[in-house]
């Protein structure tokens, strides 16, 4: 019995991680995505090397604050409507505390407790903290997924500009001849790495991660190639 308490209380469970680790997965990838097809493009029209250069810093810290102020306004958006529900739920429960109760203890029966366990188990949760119980069973609002504006927004600004800085890093040290194929080659691996760690962490299939994070990543970067060339040709 002990052996099966101590397994179960082992167990790891990644619920808690969500919410950082979407917002970094995005970021990187925006990063690397982004700023290797803006590259590709640019270095494709034939531009200079320092004109290369100056495109990647600047769609790096473009892309940083873009990515920043997107995440913080829609995870705010998300924790206002949080805090909404959470006020009318405080509200309900000061004026039909009764009436919570029954709905709570709905709740569980329709999780397979029988009524008079439902009604013991909302009673008691209830007495521990009501507006907890209701939140996270009814509303599904806990402190594992409670929305976080600033974390979101300052891990969404610098994993896209650690993400942007492999692709411009590549520009810089790379052989002018060999520019374009080594931004491409890099910054697929890396999409490919990053995916397959992400798959991983969130429990998904390695191999499905990487491949669906490469290929339409390098559907991007072929776009902005086709792109520069066209322009830098007729130009």
């Amino acid at each position: 019995m002990s052996h099966v308490l101590s397994k179960r209380h082992s167990e790891r469970h990644r619920i808690d991680a969500i919410g950082w680790l979407r917002a970094a997965v995005l970021g990187a990838n925006d990063g690397i995505v982004s700023t290797a097809s803006l590259l590709t493009g640019v270095l494709a029209a034939q531009v200079s090397h320092e004109t290369a250069v100056l495109t990647g810093i600047s769609g790096l810290v473009a892309g940083a604050m873009s990515m920043a102020t997107g995440e913080y306004v829609s995870v705010h958006s998300q924790a206002d409507s949080e805090k909404a529900a959470l006020e009318q739920e405080r509200a309900e429960l000061e004026t039909d505390f009764h009436g919570e109760h029954r709905e709570l203890t709905a709740i569980y029966m329709r999780r397979g407790l029988d009524h008079h366990m439902a009604s013991q188990v909302a009673e008691k949760l209830m007495e521990h903290d009501a507006l907890g119980a209701h939140a996270r069973d009814e509303l599904g609002i806990s402190d594992a997924t409670m929305a976080n504006p600033l974390q979101a927004a300052l891990v969404s600004a610098l994993s896209f500009a650690a993400g942007a800085a492999l692709p411009l890093a590549v520009v810089l040290l790379a052989p002018k001849a060999w520019l374009i194929p080594a931004v491409v080659v890099s910054a697929l691996c890396s999409l490919a790495f990053l995916g397959g760690v992400a798959a991983k962490t969130g429990g998904a299939k390695v191999w499905d991660g990487a491949v669906r994070v490469t290929f339409w990543s390098s559907l991007a970067m072929a776009a902005t190639a086709g792109i520069g060339s066209f322009f830098g040709t007729a130009i």
